[in-house]
């Protein structure tokens, strides 16, 4: 008997399933002007400008030096192999005394025969607008040019930012190297929930 019973139980279920409504199903086609009137925010974002100062053995350390024989262009070059690390503070002005609003740290490596151009990775972590976390990022670093870096990930209020950080070096002293620091983040917009 209970082999009959399944033998029809799974066309009757299928048929209550055709006439039962199925809502909320079809908000997926929406243009993004109806979202917006439905209340959907623009997305948010953030810009702003910080300073890195790395110290030659304070902040920053060679742990691998580079392949002798490999010519550099002048005292900011490396050698072909250069790693390294550094864990440099992030300020609010260009003076290394001014307010620490965060710390970039991570790895370099001289990717560039000529000494000036590196692959670097970074995790930059910030107390800045009411916002704290962390973001990472990669990319190419030039010694003497703006370098652009991607964000591929982010921590806390950062989670799920997206964007770019910008890298340009405004003087180097014997010992100590300033770069200016441009973020621009971008945090998706998120759909409003559904009205039943």
């Amino acid at each position: 008997m209970a082999f009959a019973f399944h033998n029809y139980a799974v066309p009757v279920f299928l048929s209550l399933l055709a006439v039962i409504p199925f809502e909320g199903t079809g908000g997926s086609h929406l243009s993004h002007k109806n979202r917006r009137e439905r209340g959907n925010p623009t997305p948010k974002s953030l810009h702003f400008t910080l300073f890195q100062h790395e110290s030659r053995n304070k902040t920053g350390f060679v742990t691998v030096n580079g392949v002798e024989g490999s010519e550099g262009k002048g005292e900011s070059s490396s050698l072909f192999g250069t790693l390294l690390v550094f864990q440099d503070p992030l300020t609010a002005k260009a003076n290394r005394s001014s307010k620490q609003l965060g710390t970039a740290e991570g790895t370099s490596i001289t990717s560039g025969l000529d000494g000036l151009s590196c692959i670097s990775v970074a995790k930059l972590t910030l107390r800045v607008k009411n916002h704290k976390g962390s973001i990472s990022i990669v990319g190419g670093t030039n010694t003497f040019e703006r370098s652009d870096y991607p964000v591929v990930g982010g921590t806390e209020d950062f989670l799920f930012v997206h964007g770019y950080v910008t890298s340009s070096p405004l003087h180097a002293k014997s010992s100590t190297l300033v770069y200016e620091i441009g973020f621009h983040l971008y945090w998706p917009p998120y759909p409003s929930p559904p009205s039943y």
